[in-house]
Order: structure tokens, then C-alpha cells, then sequence
């Protein structure tokens, strides 16, 4: 697969692509930045950094990942505000992938970001659902890092890299809770995730520089060589749905992270390929915002 070049930054993440637009984030830099096809960038909350997912409510806002919890802007409007803050009553640290339920709600991943910014060991995360009407489901505490995330297209399992630990599939139970775990890599770098339509799975490594494509059973079915030492997110797009978008970072990047300091260069990139096969659209959440 050729690759080229198309956005950089310090440390980018958090891809998503809307039709000939691009989304991405520079957790480093802070921001989130639209690329439009004919290259230009337009950027909103600049000083919002740390954000590790995207995506699109029905109405056109963001739902935005990072310190906090989960905000949301209108980049058409400029309308802005808060999604979820809080769990239990306490403020939300942080928080990092979101994927969509497939019915207008979203499973996320809690993180320790005031810990990383401080360039200390993150203390224990957990995963969620957030349905629709707002309703807050814990499905499981005390995990390292959590990371990538996907229910399967039958909406019967949720993939999950736990970053240290490995790849994962959770039963889902009827009423929304988790049922049994299966450990599917023993991968501890695995980072971002991406579903494609044969219903496989796609993994970057923050330390490999290589994606994954696995079997819903684990199996390795191919290695795909990238362009660089090491990728945080996959993301799907273009009209057929074969463009392969891939954010590229530096290992050294990511220990200057780990200790609180910002990378020494702007080194990230963004790259598009063309992927044999298409991946699995990411659909719209249906939050009532404003």
C-alpha cells in the first residue's frame, strides 16, 4: 500500500472523516482541526487538548473527547457545550475513544489525563454506554488504559484495546451490560481500532509500525507495513469507503508525552492509502444538544 502525506503535528489523534472532510486533533498542541479537500485547515477550541475521539451528532456538532469529560461544538453555529462531566456525581478525569451504540448513544473510555499531564502513572479506567436520552451505564472498571473501541456490526460484541494489556471482545448482554471477556492479542501497544465490512478488525500499535488486521476470533490475517515507527489512530472513508487514513507519531514522542513534556518537533503525520477493502461507516450519535 502507497501512502502520502496529507497533515502534521506534534502528536495527531483522533480521526474522523466526514464525507471530503477530514477530522484530527494534536493532543499536544491542542485543537480540533478540519482539513477540507482542497487542504485547508480550519481549527476550534484551540486550548482543548488531550482529545482522543471524535464524532458526529445528527444535528452537525462534534462530540469531543479529553480533560473533563465529553464537549460538543457546532462548527457551523459555534454553539458549544457539555455533553458529560460527571460519573456518580464526581467529575470525569478524563476521557478517550468514543464509538457509537448504532443507536444514537456512545460507548467511551474513561482516562487519568490530569495524571499524564503531570507525567505520572494514570490511575485505574473504566468503560461506559451513555444512551441517547443520557442515561449513564457503567460496564467495567479498573482497567490500565483504555484505548480503541468498537461494538461488531451485529451489535452482539464490543472490541476493546487496553493499552499495556491487549485486545479484548465483551459479550453484550440485552439489557446493555458486558457479559464474558475474551482476550484476543497479546499486543500492548494496541492503540486505535477500525472495523472493516467483512467484519474484521484493524489495530495500530503507538509502538509498531505495522496495522494489524484480525479475525473477530483473534487470528492474524494480515501485517501492513506503514510509514513510520509507530500509529495512533485507523479511520475509514472516501466515497467507496477503500481510503485508509492513519495518524503516525514517534515512540520518543509518546515517552515526552509520558513524562509531561511536549515532543521536541512537530514529527506526527497524517497519512491516506487505499485499502483493498472498505471499512464500516462510523454512524451519527443523537444527542439533543443546545
Amino acid at each position: 500500500m502507497t501512502f502520502e502525506p496529507i497533515a502534521q503535528g506534534y502528536y495527531l489523534e483522533a480521526l474522523l472523516i466526514d464525507g471530503d472532510c477530514i477530522w484530527y486533533s494534536d493532543v499536544v498542541e491542542g485543537g480540533i482541526c478540519r482539513m477540507k479537500p482542497d487542504g485547508t485547515v480550519e481549527t476550534w477550541l484551540p486550548e482543548r487538548r488531550l482529545v482522543g475521539g471524535l464524532l458526529l451528532n445528527e444535528d452537525g456538532a462534534m462530540l469531543v473527547s479529553g480533560l473533563g469529560g465529553i464537549v460538543w461544538f457546532h462548527p457551523e453555529s459555534g454553539a458549544t457545550g457539555t455533553l458529560l462531566d460527571r460519573i456518580d456525581g464526581q467529575p470525569i478525569e478524563g476521557v478517550n475513544e468514543m464509538r457509537p451504540d448504532g443507536k444514537g448513544g456512545i460507548y467511551f473510555g474513561t482516562i487519568d489525563l490530569p495524571a499524564i499531564v503531570r507525567g505520572e502513572k494514570p490511575g485505574p479506567a473504566g468503560l461506559y454506554h451513555l444512551d441517547a436520552e443520557r442515561k449513564l451505564t457503567t460496564l467495567c472498571k479498573g482497567l490500565v488504559f483504555t484505548n480503541g473501541l468498537t461494538p461488531n456490526l451485529a451489535g452482539t460484541r464490543l472490541f476493546h484495546n487496553e493499552s499495556f494489556v491487549g485486545t479484548f471482545a465483551y459479550d453484550l448482554k440485552a439489557d446493555g451490560s458486558l457479559g464474558s471477556c475474551t482476550k484476543l492479542l497479546d499486543k500492548t501497544d494496541c492503540d486505535g481500532m477500525a472495523l472493516d465490512v467483512d467484519g474484521n478488525i484493524w489495530i495500530s500499535g503507538f509502538a509498531s509500525n505495522e496495522l494489524l488486521r484480525i479475525q473477530p476470533d483473534g487470528t492474524i490475517i494480515e501485517r501492513l507495513p506503514l510509514p513510520g515507527d509507530a500509529a495512533t489512530n485507523i479511520r475509514f472513508g472516501g466515497e467507496d469507503g477503500r481510503d485508509l487514513y492513519i495518524t503516525i507519531v514517534s515512540p520518543k514522542a509518546a515517552a515526552a508525552i509520558a513524562r509531561g513534556e511536549k515532543p521536541s518537533s512537530p514529527s506526527s503525520r497524517l497519512y491516506r492509502g487505499r485499502s483493498k477493502v472498505a471499512g464500516q461507516p462510523i454512524v451519527r450519535t443523537r444527542f439533543a444538544l443546545g
